[in-house]
């Protein structure tokens, strides 16, 4: 709107500055026409320094000079006052030219008349005819003009700016609702909704931001209900299977003490079922165990250990023992606040799967970095393969896809990091290039 009002000033100041110039000039060009056009019968070809004389005395009211192949009279302006642009277009023209000009500031307006004589008036005579007059009263009403022009668009201006902020006020408002609004069902607020009002674009572009928000909110729910419901469904599995198993294990023991007074059918069949049940056991343990985090019941129970101390135990536990095929650096002395269950179940996992994966040595080094514990696990094996290595942590993530069955569950690495993360830290993998790098960081203090 101030670009408008501005606009139109300018276009009628340069109107009106055109129609104040044009009248003048026309004016000018006019009467100094017609004086020549009634006095040229009278003037004699090659005329004389008197006929020159007599016809500048004629143009008198128009102020002329009137020139002829070097011979010049006057009645009013000298030769050498007229522009020589001015004469140089005459010289070459059968038209009438002119050509404003500033002459020690004062604004004067030049005519110059090739006079033509002949039957048809088309014949060049050799005279040259030229006046002036000055722009000045001209030039101050169009001064005025301007002035008037900018004080009325100056006096618009605030007027124009209220009425602006006011229409992007309208505008913006709604643009700003929306926007606040968006950012709020990012964040995962389903239930935001906003009131529609009117029946434009906006109102419009409102109420399908309200539908659309309102058939997320559903979708959500809903899978947010199926995704409950399968978790249910899995830890309620899990919890069934664990009586049935509990007796399968021990009948699977007695298999086992037996196995070698057994037919050797009989004893491959034995053998075979008390490994399948021992994986359909940890299987089940570790479904329990993803279903406490899911469910929000995973509980910390913290101690003062020796971390060092802790991980020994936990590959002692297993039967790993330091040596050719595992290499352990556990400095004594590096004391955390930690749950020594949950720290078990990480070094168990990311100790299992550098050996079932990777190759030897294994690498299990602790140091302690500012404020937290630091326990590295790296293998010499082929690595994780750059496709596998950003989901790695995933549940049921394998490396192998080819491989439809391994010795683990395919939970370890998720419950590891789980349980890493209820202390507060993570777990972290890449590759060295020569095998694969798992970094456990857990706060050596309780946040």
């Amino acid at each position: 709107m101030i670009l408008g009002a501005t606009a139109a000033a300018g276009a009628s100041y340069v109107s009106a500055r055109t129609a104040i110039l044009g009248g003048i000039q026309d004016q000018t060009m006019l009467k100094l026409r017609d004086q020549i056009t009634a006095y040229l019968p009278t003037v004699s070809l090659p005329p004389t320094q008197g006929t020159l004389d007599a016809f500048a005395t004629a143009l008198k009211s128009s102020g002329a000079l009137v020139v002829y192949h070097g011979m010049s009279a006057t009645s009013g302006i000298d030769y050498d006052s007229v522009p020589a642009e001015l004469r140089q277009a005459v010289a070459h023209s059968t038209n009438i030219q002119f050509q404003r000009v500033d002459m020690q500031g004062f604004p004067m307006f030049f005519v110059g008349v090739p006079v033509q004589t002949g039957r048809n008036g088309g014949e060049p005579s050799g005279l040259e005819v030229y006046a002036t007059v000055s722009l000045t009263q001209q030039q101050e009403a169009i001064d005025d003009l301007a002035r008037k022009a900018w004080l009325y668009s100056a006096l618009a201006l605030p007027f124009a700016v209220a009425v602006a902020l006011l229409a992007a006020r309208q505008v913006l408002r709604p643009v700003r609702a929306l926007n606040t609004a968006a950012s709020q069902l990012g964040r995962g607020r389903l239930d935001v909704r906003l009131r529609a009002t009117g029946s434009d674009e906006l109102a419009q572009l409102v109420a399908t931001f309200n539908n659309t928000a309102a058939e997320l909110q559903r979708t959500v729910g809903t899978l947010q209900a199926m995704e409950a419901d399968a978790r249910r469904f899995v830890a309620d599995v899990s919890h069934e299977l664990r009586t049935p198993l509990a007796a399968m294990n021990a009948v699977t023991d007695v298999l086992d003490e037996d196995a070698a007074d057994l037919p050797a059918d009989t004893a491959v069949a034995a053998r075979l079922v008390s490994a399948e049940t021992k994986r359909l056991t940890r299987l089940v343990q570790d479904l329990i165990e993803i279903s406490r985090f899911d469910a929000g019941r995973a509980e910390l129970r913290r101690e003062q250990l020796d971390v060092a101390s802790a991980v020994a135990d936990s590959l002692a536990a297993r039967g790993w023992e330091t040596g050719e095929d595992l290499v352990a650096e556990l400095p004594v002395g590096i004391m955390a606040s930690l749950d020594r269950r949950r720290l078990d179940i990480v070094v168990a996992n990311l100790v299992g799967n550098a050996m079932r994966h990777g190759a030897p040595p294994v690498e299990v080094v602790l140091r302690a970095e500012r404020g937290d514990v630091v326990l590295t696990v790296t293998d010499h094996g082929p690595g994780i393969p750059a496709e596998v290595l950003p989901a790695v942590f995933d549940r049921f993530t394998k490396a192998d896809t080819a491989r439809a069955r391994s010795e683990g569950s395919g939970l370890g690495l998720s419950i590891a990091r789980e349980n890493a993360r209820l202390h507060g830290g993570d777990i972290t993998a890449a590759n060295t290039g020569s095998g694969a790098r798992f970094e456990l960081r857990l706060p050596r203090e309780a946040w």
